[in-house]
C-alpha cells in the first residue's frame, strides 16, 4: 500500500513559519476530507494508525478515516481498516464507527 503525501517543499514557507510540517500536511487533509476526497480520508487514517505526521497514534480516528474512505470507494481502505480492528476493542470500534456517522452527518448538513 502506497500513500503519498502533500508536497512538502511547496508548503516549506508556511510550514516553517506557521506550522510543523505534519500539522500543515494533516491541516491540509482535512480540508481535502472536507470536500469528500476519499484519498484524504485515507491519507489520515494511515497518519493516525502510524502516529506520524504530528498526530499521536490514535487507534478509534484511524478506523473512523479508513472507514469514511472505504464508504467512498479507497481500494485500500478496507483493508487497513480491518487490520486497526484487530488491535481494538469492540466498544473502540463502535466509537469509531460513531465518530465516521457524525462527520458523514456534519457534511451532509455543509451540503445542503
Amino acid at each position: 500500500m502506497e500513500t503519498v503525501w502533500i508536497n512538502q517543499t511547496a508548503a516549506a514557507p508556511l510550514a516553517a513559519k506557521d506550522f510543523a510540517a505534519g500539522d500543515m500536511m494533516i491541516a491540509q487533509a482535512l480540508a481535502a476530507a472536507a470536500q469528500g476526497d476519499s484519498s484524504a480520508y485515507f491519507d489520515l487514517g494511515v497518519a493516525y494508525s502510524t502516529g506520524s505526521h504530528g498526530v499521536d497514534c490514535d487507534l478509534i480516528e484511524a478506523h473512523k478515516w479508513f472507514n469514511l474512505a472505504a464508504v467512498a470507494g479507497h481500494e485500500d481502505a478496507a483493508a487497513c481498516r480491518a487490520e486497526v480492528s484487530d488491535d481494538m476493542t469492540a466498544r473502540e470500534i463502535a466509537e469509531a464507527q460513531r465518530r465516521a456517522r457524525q462527520w458523514l452527518s456534519a457534511s451532509m448538513r455543509k451540503a445542503a
